[in-house]
């Protein structure tokens, strides 16, 4: 399942906490965004969000250590556990790495799962359970999760998306070059080869990891492929280091956004470069003044194209990144009406934000 259907279930899911809340385990390899998926959620309603790594506690972190009251035995409640009172009457309980925890920590988890306590302990009714684990071929230390745990948990796979992450990026303000490259070269987003037990691979999280080396080596070419390649994988740094060697013969973006130029690069690297870059500096402008008329200017370049599948990749992605404001823009209709005749399955138009 695509990262965003899911950040849509664990909405809703949230939003059903204290009704019709059921925990939910999220599956997939690593760096593919499970923990980012759960922030987010957390980020959205403005709720807390307690991270708890099951893979590094003991029985008794979660139980609690027991202590002599009177004549009989009571249970120390974890700080680390929610607390209405220390942290409100609603967010996240969020345990993950869960399948590296070994099973008498996992045992310890089954009634705080299940009925939403342990011993006395009771999770606030406006607080969800989510968790999250890489599945067992991704060479990970993963523990086969018990069937009476499994069943506690309503199950989604996530699979790496481009579009998806492209959407993050642009929001997170990711290098541009490193978005264009992935979108010449959309097969590395993710490449783990669990056979090859790689130390450095393309995922998700290590794409944010090369935008990293390059603002921090960009000066330098020999320390940047180095960097990339520390990030990425050999292959895939070496690639987006000649990539981003290539971005500097890149038109006049000035002179686009200005609506002075209307050239577009042949080589189809470069015109991947430009879109990304183009829709980078529209998104900056909706934070600036006379934001309508620089949209204007885009929607008219993204007709320059002679692969038409170009430009409409540019509003799409333009739209992900401003959203409603570019319905607004005069030009929109024209450049609807000017690709009427595509078979489009992904266009901006077909859906609101």
């Amino acid at each position: 399942m695509r990262p965003s259907h899911v950040a849509l279930i664990l909405d809703r899911e949230f939003a059903s906490s204290g009704a019709a809340h059921t925990p939910v385990m999220l599956w997939g390899p690593p760096g593919v965004g499970k923990s980012h998926i759960v922030a987010q959620v957390a980020d959205a309603h403005d709720a807390p969000l307690i991270d708890v790594r099951l893979s590094q506690m003991e029985p008794t972190d979660l139980r609690g250590i027991p202590f002599r009251e009177a004549n009989r035995v009571e249970w120390s409640v974890p700080a680390l556990l929610p607390d209405e009172k220390r942290h409100g009457a609603r967010g996240i309980l969020f345990l993950d790495e869960i399948t590296s925890a070994p099973p008498t920590v996992t045992a310890a988890a089954y009634q705080l799962i299940l009925d939403r306590r342990l011993g006395e302990y009771r999770v606030p009714a406006g607080w969800a359970i989510f968790a999250a684990g890489n599945r067992y071929g991704d060479r990970g230390v993963t523990y086969v999760m018990p069937s009476p745990l499994a069943n506690r948990f309503t199950h989604y796979e996530i699979e790496p998306h481009l579009d998806d992450w492209v959407a993050w990026a642009h929001a997170k303000g990711l290098d541009s070059r490193v978005i264009a490259f992935l979108r010449f070269r959309p097969d590395l987003l993710f490449d783990f080869d669990a056979a090859r037990n790689p130390v450095a691979f393309p995922s998700p999280r290590s794409w944010e990891y090369a935008h990293r080396a390059l603002v921090k080596f960009g000066d330098s070419a020999t320390l940047l492929l180095e960097a990339l390649q520390a990030c990425v994988g050999p292959a895939a740094g070496a690639e987006l280091k000649a990539f981003v060697d290539h971005m500097n013969e890149l038109p006049d973006l000035d002179g686009i956004m200005e609506g002075r130029s209307r050239e577009v690069p042949r080589g189809i690297d470069l015109q991947y470069g430009v879109v990304c870059a183009i829709v980078r500096r529209a998104a900056e402008a909706a934070r600036a003044g006379d934001a309508q008329r620089l949209y204007g200017n885009v929607l008219r370049y993204a007709q320059a194209f002679p692969d038409r599948e170009m430009g409409v990749m540019l509003v799409t992605d333009l739209h992900r990144s401003i959203g409603q404001p570019l319905y607004a823009v005069p030009e929109f209709a024209l450049w609807a009406q000017s690709i009427s005749d595509l078979v489009l399955y992904d266009l901006p138009a077909s859906r609101g934000r």
